[in-house]
């Protein structure tokens, strides 16, 4: 789950990174409140939104006096992102963070992720920050350093002296610099982060180091015990269908093509997008109801894909293994008669019982498509689709 800039902000606080004083406004008003209460003179006002390119959007902006603060507060709150991060739709900031001003003498990069290959967590440390992590590995891999986070969230004395030397960090900085960093590793084993990314960090013309900008996505799989975190989910940035699909617990994820798909594990959706390409198609949407759905799951699940109205086609592709074939039968048929589904709709079901569900499928008379195999299942759907 991704959060706000602000509420990765208000965690780090908390793990002692130093942070520049801030506030969040929603409204006019808030903002002017926010100026007031902080003594603003100068600040920087970023929109807060679930999508890098912000600067570049318009979105990230300097103002030099308490009324030009508010002045641009006005005309980012209610603003509308649209990048390749967001889709052609883009996202509409509700909020703002306003920030006070730093002068900027050096800027640096530090994040921590999963080394999935290694199977460990790291921190990752350049003296080259504000660009993009991915440009600087590739243009200048020797400005790179990484570093092992132990299991506990702990990172070992000499490796935190090694970062230091390799940022340049000397005398009280770098004290400051390896606690920091230090602090970054227990923030992001505690909180179950999947990223933290601090970019840039920077030190002050005095050598003081500040986290001006700050991203942490947490594991989904790990929010029944991040309870505060699972409360900064922001619906509002997340496509309706994705928000709807949560709520009934389905795993949905809206795409640009015109073919729904409905699956039951994420293996098998991969397989079934990849196939569906293979054979000229385009998935319209990632849709799994997981393991173990009913009847009224596989409704819901036909809802929201065909509340796309970009969805010319439904490819269904269920293994069963603890799901019954037969019950996903009757779900498909209630929700085809419920709906009065209209477009082709191709289902390929394997598995437990999957000979009570193919005669399900049949008796019910319905214009359902049935297939054998996963090939002749998305060559239909394509050929079905086209020109629809």
């Amino acid at each position: 789950m991704n959060t706000h800039e602000y509420q990765a902000k208000i965690l780090l606080q908390r793990y002692g990174i130093p942070i520049p004083e801030f506030g969040v406004a929603g409204t006019v008003e808030e903002a002017q409140k926010i100026v007031h209460e902080l003594g603003l003179q100068n600040a920087v006002l970023k929109i807060q939104v679930h999508a890098g390119g912000r600067g570049k959007g318009g979105g990230v902006k300097i103002a030099q006096n308490p009324q030009e603060i508010v002045e641009v507060a006005k005309h980012l709150i209610g603003m509308k992102l649209v990048n390749q991060q967001t889709g052609p739709l883009g996202v509409t900031a509700h909020q703002i963070l306003i920030t006070s001003l730093k002068e900027i003498a050096k800027e640096y990069y530090l994040g921590a992720i999963i080394d999935r290959e290694n199977a460990r967590a790291i921190l990752i440390a350049s003296p080259e920050g504000g660009m993009e992590i991915e440009e600087i590995a590739e243009k200048s891999p020797e400005k790179i350093l990484k570093i092992p986070i132990e299991l506990n969230g702990l990172v070992r004395p000499f490796h935190l002296i090694q970062l230091a030397n390799f940022m340049g960090w000397k005398g009280q900085q770098k004290k400051s610099g390896m606690a920091i960093c230090a602090n970054v590793a227990k923030a992001f084993t505690e909180l179950d982060a999947s990223l933290l990314e601090i970019n840039p960090l920077i030190a002050t013309p005095d050598g003081a180091l500040f986290a001006i900008d700050a991203k942490l996505s947490v594991d989904d799989n790990a929010l029944f015990r991040q309870k505060e975190v699972a409360n900064f989910y922001d619906a509002t940035q997340v496509p309706s269908g994705e928000v709807e699909a949560t709520a009934h617990d389905l795993a949905y994820i809206a795409l640009d093509g015109s073919i729904g798909c409905m699956v039951n594990g994420a293996g098998l959706a991969m397989a079934t997008m990849d196939i569906i390409h293979h054979f000229g198609g385009a998935p319209a949407n990632f849709l799994d109801v997981g393991g173990s759905a009913d009847k009224e799951k596989v409704a819901t699940g036909f809802k929201i894909i065909l509340k796309d109205p970009n969805v010319k086609g439904i490819l269904v592709n269920i293994f069963g293994g603890i799901m019954n074939c037969a019950t996903i039968a009757e779900g498909i048929i209630a929700a085809t008669k419920e709906l009065k589904v209209q477009v082709p709709l191709v289902v390929r079901l394997e598995g437990t019982n999957v000979e009570e569900g193919k005669r399900l499928i049949e008796n019910s008379r319905l214009p359902i498509i049935s297939a054998a195999d996963l090939a002749t299942a998305a060559q239909k759907i394509v050929e079905s689709s086209k020109g629809r």
